[in-house]
Protein backbone atom coordinates (compact mmCIF):
# COMPACT_ATOMS: atom_id res chain seq x y z
CA UNK A 1 0.00 0.00 0.00
CA UNK A 2 0.99 3.56 -0.93
CA UNK A 3 1.88 6.01 1.78
CA UNK A 4 1.43 9.74 1.10
CA UNK A 5 4.89 11.62 2.92
CA UNK A 6 5.45 15.74 2.70
CA UNK A 7 8.31 17.73 2.95
CA UNK A 8 7.65 21.04 4.37
CA UNK A 9 9.29 24.70 2.99
CA UNK A 10 10.05 27.61 5.02
CA UNK A 11 11.43 30.60 4.59
CA UNK A 12 11.86 30.98 8.55
CA UNK A 13 12.81 34.34 10.46
CA UNK A 14 13.93 35.78 13.34
CA UNK A 15 10.02 35.48 14.73
CA UNK A 16 9.34 32.15 16.38
CA UNK A 17 6.26 32.92 16.84
CA UNK A 18 5.53 33.38 13.48
CA UNK A 19 7.90 30.63 11.95
CA UNK A 20 5.88 28.05 14.39
CA UNK A 21 2.18 29.60 12.80
CA UNK A 22 4.00 29.10 9.68
CA UNK A 23 4.91 25.54 10.30
CA UNK A 24 2.02 24.17 11.59
CA UNK A 25 -0.57 26.31 8.63
CA UNK A 26 1.60 24.15 6.16
CA UNK A 27 1.65 20.87 8.15
CA UNK A 28 -1.90 20.90 8.20
CA UNK A 29 -2.00 21.46 4.18
CA UNK A 30 0.15 18.06 3.87
CA UNK A 31 -2.39 16.65 6.39
CA UNK A 32 -5.51 17.65 4.24
CA UNK A 33 -3.90 15.92 1.62
CA UNK A 34 -3.31 12.90 2.56
CA UNK A 35 0.04 13.00 4.35
CA UNK A 36 0.62 10.42 6.78
CA UNK A 37 4.48 11.52 7.27
CA UNK A 38 5.47 15.18 7.17
CA UNK A 39 9.04 16.51 7.46
CA UNK A 40 9.92 20.01 8.76
CA UNK A 41 12.94 21.74 7.68
CA UNK A 42 15.99 22.46 9.87
CA UNK A 43 15.71 25.58 11.95
CA UNK A 44 11.86 25.77 11.49
CA UNK A 45 11.60 27.59 14.42
CA UNK A 46 14.45 30.63 13.92
CA UNK A 47 16.78 31.41 11.81
CA UNK A 48 18.07 35.09 12.58
CA UNK A 49 20.82 37.29 12.16
CA UNK A 50 22.88 35.86 14.71
CA UNK A 51 23.34 31.96 15.19
CA UNK A 52 23.76 32.59 18.84
CA UNK A 53 20.21 33.15 19.43
CA UNK A 54 19.26 29.80 19.11
CA UNK A 55 20.73 29.79 22.78
CA UNK A 56 18.29 32.00 24.01
CA UNK A 57 15.41 29.77 22.87
CA UNK A 58 16.94 26.83 23.67
CA UNK A 59 14.83 23.27 25.30
CA UNK A 60 15.67 20.50 27.82
CA UNK A 61 14.72 17.61 26.49
CA UNK A 62 11.04 16.97 27.56
CA UNK A 63 11.67 13.56 27.81
CA UNK A 64 14.47 13.61 30.04
CA UNK A 65 12.60 16.81 32.10
CA UNK A 66 8.61 15.93 31.65
CA UNK A 67 7.68 19.19 33.79
CA UNK A 68 10.08 21.67 31.94
CA UNK A 69 8.29 24.67 29.82
CA UNK A 70 9.58 22.98 26.60
CA UNK A 71 6.85 25.14 23.97
CA UNK A 72 8.77 23.62 20.63
CA UNK A 73 8.49 20.20 22.06
CA UNK A 74 4.80 20.59 23.21
CA UNK A 75 3.71 22.52 19.53
CA UNK A 76 5.29 19.08 17.70
CA UNK A 77 3.69 16.65 19.93
CA UNK A 78 0.21 18.26 19.85
CA UNK A 79 0.59 19.10 15.78
CA UNK A 80 1.47 14.92 15.53
CA UNK A 81 -1.63 14.17 17.37
CA UNK A 82 -3.77 16.74 16.22
CA UNK A 83 -3.36 15.32 12.54
CA UNK A 84 -2.88 11.83 13.43
CA UNK A 85 0.40 11.93 11.57
CA UNK A 86 4.15 10.95 11.91
CA UNK A 87 5.77 14.21 12.56
CA UNK A 88 9.67 15.02 12.12
CA UNK A 89 10.14 18.44 13.53
CA UNK A 90 12.86 19.67 11.25
CA UNK A 91 15.84 20.81 14.07
CA UNK A 92 14.94 22.34 17.57
CA UNK A 93 17.61 23.92 19.47
CA UNK A 94 18.43 21.40 22.74
CA UNK A 95 20.03 22.18 25.74
CA UNK A 96 23.71 20.41 25.60
CA UNK A 97 26.43 19.91 28.06
CA UNK A 98 28.42 22.62 26.98
CA UNK A 99 26.75 25.71 28.68
CA UNK A 100 27.36 27.81 25.47
CA UNK A 101 25.99 25.55 23.08
CA UNK A 102 23.27 24.11 21.41
CA UNK A 103 22.49 20.43 20.05
CA UNK A 104 21.04 20.50 16.56
CA UNK A 105 18.08 17.86 17.33
CA UNK A 106 15.88 16.40 14.72
CA UNK A 107 12.93 15.30 17.12
CA UNK A 108 10.43 12.69 15.72
CA UNK A 109 6.44 12.58 16.78
CA UNK A 110 3.79 9.33 16.19
CA UNK A 111 0.18 10.23 15.56
CA UNK A 112 -0.42 10.17 19.76
CA UNK A 113 1.72 12.43 20.40
CA UNK A 114 4.71 10.61 21.59
CA UNK A 115 8.15 10.94 20.71
CA UNK A 116 9.51 8.03 18.86
CA UNK A 117 13.31 9.65 18.27
CA UNK A 118 15.57 12.15 18.46
CA UNK A 119 19.13 12.48 16.53
CA UNK A 120 21.51 15.59 17.15
CA UNK A 121 23.50 16.67 14.00
CA UNK A 122 26.80 14.98 13.87
CA UNK A 123 28.46 16.96 11.02
CA UNK A 124 28.48 20.28 11.25
CA UNK A 125 28.68 23.07 8.15
CA UNK A 126 31.77 25.11 7.51
CA UNK A 127 31.76 27.22 4.61
CA UNK A 128 33.75 29.87 3.90
CA UNK A 129 34.07 32.07 0.05
CA UNK A 130 33.84 35.51 -1.19
CA UNK A 131 32.77 36.68 2.24
CA UNK A 132 30.22 34.40 3.11
CA UNK A 133 31.06 32.43 5.88
CA UNK A 134 29.62 29.79 8.33
CA UNK A 135 30.33 28.03 10.74
CA UNK A 136 28.00 25.81 13.13
CA UNK A 137 30.92 24.54 15.34
CA UNK A 138 30.46 28.09 17.03
CA UNK A 139 27.29 27.28 18.57
CA UNK A 140 26.28 23.62 17.76
CA UNK A 141 27.55 20.58 20.00
CA UNK A 142 28.29 17.76 17.66
CA UNK A 143 26.03 14.46 17.93
CA UNK A 144 27.63 11.45 17.94
CA UNK A 145 25.20 8.54 17.34
CA UNK A 146 23.18 7.77 14.07
CA UNK A 147 19.62 7.11 14.87
CA UNK A 148 16.55 5.70 12.74
CA UNK A 149 12.90 4.59 13.52
CA UNK A 150 10.11 2.33 12.76
CA UNK A 151 7.36 4.48 10.55
CA UNK A 152 4.43 3.41 8.36
CA UNK A 153 6.49 3.64 5.75
CA UNK A 154 9.24 1.28 7.29
CA UNK A 155 12.67 2.24 8.64
CA UNK A 156 13.51 5.33 8.39
CA UNK A 157 17.10 6.86 8.82
CA UNK A 158 17.81 10.28 10.31
CA UNK A 159 20.12 13.25 9.39
CA UNK A 160 20.15 16.83 8.86
CA UNK A 161 21.77 19.04 6.14
CA UNK A 162 25.57 18.92 5.96
CA UNK A 163 25.29 14.91 6.87
CA UNK A 164 24.39 14.91 3.38
CA UNK A 165 27.84 15.11 2.01
CA UNK A 166 28.83 11.58 4.56
CA UNK A 167 27.66 8.83 2.78
CA UNK A 168 29.28 6.79 5.58
CA UNK A 169 26.68 8.07 8.02
CA UNK A 170 23.94 6.01 5.80
CA UNK A 171 25.64 2.84 5.62
CA UNK A 172 26.02 3.23 9.44
CA UNK A 173 21.94 3.03 9.78
CA UNK A 174 22.02 -0.52 7.93
CA UNK A 175 18.60 -1.26 5.49
CA UNK A 176 16.06 1.90 5.32
CA UNK A 177 13.46 2.50 3.35
CA UNK A 178 13.76 5.91 3.56
CA UNK A 179 16.21 8.82 4.31
CA UNK A 180 14.82 12.28 5.50
CA UNK A 181 17.35 15.19 5.18
CA UNK A 182 15.92 18.51 6.74
CA UNK A 183 18.03 21.27 5.65
CA UNK A 184 18.84 25.17 5.40
CA UNK A 185 21.26 24.71 2.57
CA UNK A 186 22.87 27.96 1.41
CA UNK A 187 22.23 29.33 -2.32
CA UNK A 188 25.66 28.35 -2.91
CA UNK A 189 26.35 25.56 -1.81
CA UNK A 190 22.85 24.14 -2.76
CA UNK A 191 23.37 25.46 -6.45
CA UNK A 192 26.35 23.25 -6.90
CA UNK A 193 25.54 20.02 -4.99
CA UNK A 194 21.96 19.54 -2.92
CA UNK A 195 20.18 17.69 -5.76
CA UNK A 196 23.31 15.62 -7.29
CA UNK A 197 23.92 14.26 -3.70
CA UNK A 198 20.55 13.94 -2.73
CA UNK A 199 20.00 11.52 -5.64
CA UNK A 200 23.19 9.63 -4.61
CA UNK A 201 22.47 9.24 -1.12
CA UNK A 202 18.71 7.30 -3.13
CA UNK A 203 20.95 5.55 -5.30
CA UNK A 204 23.66 3.84 -3.46
CA UNK A 205 20.92 3.02 -0.61
CA UNK A 206 18.21 1.92 -2.77
CA UNK A 207 15.62 3.95 -1.15
CA UNK A 208 13.57 6.98 -1.08
CA UNK A 209 14.58 10.55 0.33
CA UNK A 210 12.28 12.69 1.42
CA UNK A 211 13.96 16.44 1.70
CA UNK A 212 12.56 19.27 3.70
CA UNK A 213 14.77 22.86 3.21
CA UNK A 214 14.18 26.57 3.73
CA UNK A 215 14.29 28.23 0.60
CA UNK A 216 14.20 31.90 -0.24
CA UNK A 217 15.69 35.16 1.07
CA UNK A 218 15.55 35.50 4.89
CA UNK A 219 15.01 38.83 7.06
CA UNK A 220 18.79 38.35 7.85
CA UNK A 221 20.24 38.44 4.30
CA UNK A 222 21.03 35.16 3.95
CA UNK A 223 19.38 32.76 0.80
CA UNK A 224 18.96 29.33 1.04
CA UNK A 225 18.44 27.24 -1.86
CA UNK A 226 15.24 25.37 -1.37
CA UNK A 227 14.21 22.77 -3.62
CA UNK A 228 12.51 20.38 -1.34
CA UNK A 229 12.10 16.93 -3.17
CA UNK A 230 10.92 13.34 -2.71
CA UNK A 231 13.26 11.20 -4.94
CA UNK A 232 12.74 7.60 -5.39
CA UNK A 233 15.08 4.59 -5.06
CA UNK A 234 15.82 4.94 -8.39
CA UNK A 235 17.11 8.47 -7.67
CA UNK A 236 14.11 9.82 -10.25
CA UNK A 237 13.01 13.26 -8.98
CA UNK A 238 8.56 12.66 -7.87
CA UNK A 239 7.94 16.23 -6.64
CA UNK A 240 9.81 19.44 -5.99
CA UNK A 241 9.20 23.07 -4.74
CA UNK A 242 12.33 25.23 -5.61
CA UNK A 243 11.35 28.84 -3.60
CA UNK A 244 9.32 30.09 -1.51
CA UNK A 245 6.88 28.03 1.44
CA UNK A 246 4.93 25.55 0.50
CA UNK A 247 4.27 21.79 0.88
CA UNK A 248 6.65 18.71 -1.41
CA UNK A 249 4.19 15.96 -1.60
CA UNK A 250 4.16 12.69 -2.89
CA UNK A 251 3.51 8.75 -2.66
CA UNK A 252 6.27 6.47 -0.93
CA UNK A 253 5.69 2.65 -2.91
CA UNK A 254 7.04 -0.23 -1.55
CA UNK A 255 6.10 -2.26 -4.71
CA UNK A 256 8.58 0.19 -6.15
CA UNK A 257 10.81 -0.05 -3.92
CA UNK A 258 11.12 -3.89 -3.94
CA UNK A 259 11.47 -3.95 -7.34
CA UNK A 260 14.29 -1.92 -7.49
CA UNK A 261 16.21 -3.89 -4.94
CA UNK A 262 15.21 -6.67 -6.76
CA UNK A 263 16.43 -5.47 -9.77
Amino acid sequence: MKIRVAAVQMVSGPDVAANVEAAGRLVAQAAAQGAQVVLLPEYFCLISGNDRDKLGIQEVDAGEQPEADTPLQHFLSVTARQHGITLLGGTVPLKSPKIHKICNSLLVYGPDGKRLARYDKIHLFGFEQNGERYDESASIEAGRQPAAFEAPCGRVGLSICYDLRFPELYRRLGVVSLIVVPSAFTETTGRAHWEVLLRARAIENQCYVLAAAQGGQHENGRETHGNSLLIDPWGVTLARRDKGEGVVIGDFDPARLADVRAS
